[in-house]
């Protein structure tokens, strides 16, 4: 096995773990990374990228399809889901290949491409090799979660992972699970022609939005696909040519059945502190088995920090490469700075499409006297002109101060008109941030403008 390998930082994790790489190879410092692979962690490979490049095409088929209220009668005459797909693994590899040429040039770096897990404090085994560090960041991810459904182990069925290796359409897919995963692909595979059924648990799409954006949603998915909510899937069955999945109605116990040729995983994710066996190293989880850490992004072991899906806060990667910046700060710094999760944004590139930051509104009326507005698209005249007739966009104020809590938009484009509105709040937050600038008129940024001139007292 050969003696210990002793480094000054160890990195598990080669996603937003790489920031940390970078940091410590600037100051000249000897560094351990270790990842099993694919190069570039979950974002890259499996998660945002391929499946942004995916819902590309599937916006463009839906644009077509919906033309007609433009005066346009357009005909989709083919789509060609194989080159797509293959567009997208191409455009990932090569990124892929950069990270690895990236790799081979770096001094003062080991990088160990397998599984590896702790064996003690500071020290793990990385494949034959065993290596200890100083400080250790974990940036160790997640992985698909397999729901406890009977039949599921004698199932080929897919995962946000898999579905990526498909070659052919599936002429139907039962997707389970209505979340951020699975409002997403099933937008993909509608578009590419395939039948598709959701089939949610929780009685709301994407449950963590506002419920009238998620009702919304649910209301234009249903227009192309069949959905499914407040239905645990209790069983999946072998059929002819597919599957046959049961679900149950949470409330009622009523049974119904949905047959497929392809089954898709969307129901969650579970981290991989379990993998990496950080009990040995002595770090503590939480209840869902994440690594536990406090606001400087610290575990219960001095001098090992760890960000990203592996803590389960916000798992989108513009906020783990922000916690890989801090907890790298925290590290060399006296002064350490806790993380601010007031103002993270995500988005749902479904169709509509979603965007949010800060509170919704019942998280808001826990803590502050709120005041709230909505406007539609057809509010401001570039919604007019688009014929936008069902997107909206919601604000929840601080009541006296003016200071934005949350702001959620369902529509076209939503994840750029959010984005003032998230400088603003990274900037104190007050709503006349916003509505003093200036906007263009017509444009679609005046939407934000309307819904905070529309302010007024919930209920």
């Amino acid at each position: 096995m050969g003696k210990i390998k002793e480094y000054d930082v160890v990195v598990v994790g080669s996603g937003a773990g790489a920031i940390v790489v970078e940091y410590a190879l600037s100051e000249g410092l000897k560094v351990g990374w270790v990842d099993k692979g694919p190069l570039g962690g979950t974002c890259l490979n499996v998660g945002c990228i391929p499946t942004k490049i995916l819902v590309a095409p599937a916006d463009r088929v839906v644009e077509i399809q919906e033309a007609r209220k433009l005066g346009i009668d357009a005909e989709i005459r083919q789509v060609d889901f194989g080159a797509i797909m293959e567009r997208m693994r191409r455009m990932v590899g090569e990124d892929r290949r950069h990270i690895r040429e990236g790799i081979g040039l770096a001094q003062n770096l080991d990088f160990y491409e397998t599984e590896a897990h702790f064996t003690g404090p500071y020290t793990l085994q990385a494949g034959r090799q065993k290596i200890r560090g100083k400080k250790i960041f974990l940036a160790s991810g997640a992985r698909p979660f397999i729901p406890p459904i009977v039949g599921i182990g004698k199932a080929r069925y897919l995962t946000n992972e898999s579905v990526l290796e498909l070659r052919e359409r599936p002429a139907s897919l039962a997707i389970i699970g209505g979340g951020y995963i699975g409002a997403e692909f099933g937008h993909f595979f509608a578009a590419m022609g395939t039948r598709v059924t959701i089939v949610q648990r929780n009685e709301r799409l994407v449950p963590e939005e506002e419920p009238e954006l998620s009702a919304l949603l649910k209301k234009k998915m249903a227009q192309r696909m069949d959905v499914y909510t407040g239905t645990e899937v209790v069983e999946v069955k072998g059929a002819d040519q597919g599957y046959q999945v049961i679900g149950s109605d949470v409330h009622t116990g009523e049974q119904r059945e949905f047959t497929a040729e392809q089954l898709l995983l969307a129901a969650g994710r579970q981290s991989n502190a379990d993998l990496l066996k950080v009990e040995k190293g002595g770090i503590e989880t939480d209840g869902r088995g994440y690594v536990q850490v406090n606001e400087y992004l610290e575990t219960n072991v001095e001098n090992v920090w760890a960000f990203g899906d592996a803590i389960g806060k916000h798992m989108f990667r513009h906020s783990a490469n922000r916690e890989a910046g801090l907890a790298w700060h925290n590290s060399v710094h006296d002064h350490k700075a806790p993380m601010d999760y007031r103002a993270v944004p995500h988005a749902v590139f479904s169709h509509p499409e979603i965007a949010s930051v800060g509170l919704t509104q019942e998280q808001a009326e826990q803590e502050f006297d709120v005041l709230v507005g909505t406007a539609k698209y057809l509010d401001v005249a570039r919604g007019q002109a688009m014929i936008e007739t069902d997107g909206f966009a919601k604000a929840i104020v601080e009541k006296g101060s003016g200071k934005i809590l949350g702001f959620h938009v369902i529509g076209p484009y939503a994840s750029i008109l959010i984005q003032e509105v998230i400088d603003a709040m990274a900037n104190g937050g007050n709503a006349r941030l916003v509505t003093q600038g200036m906007h263009i008129h017509p444009a679609l940024p005046e939407l934000v403008v309307s819904t905070l001139y529309n302010l007024h007292e919930p209920g």
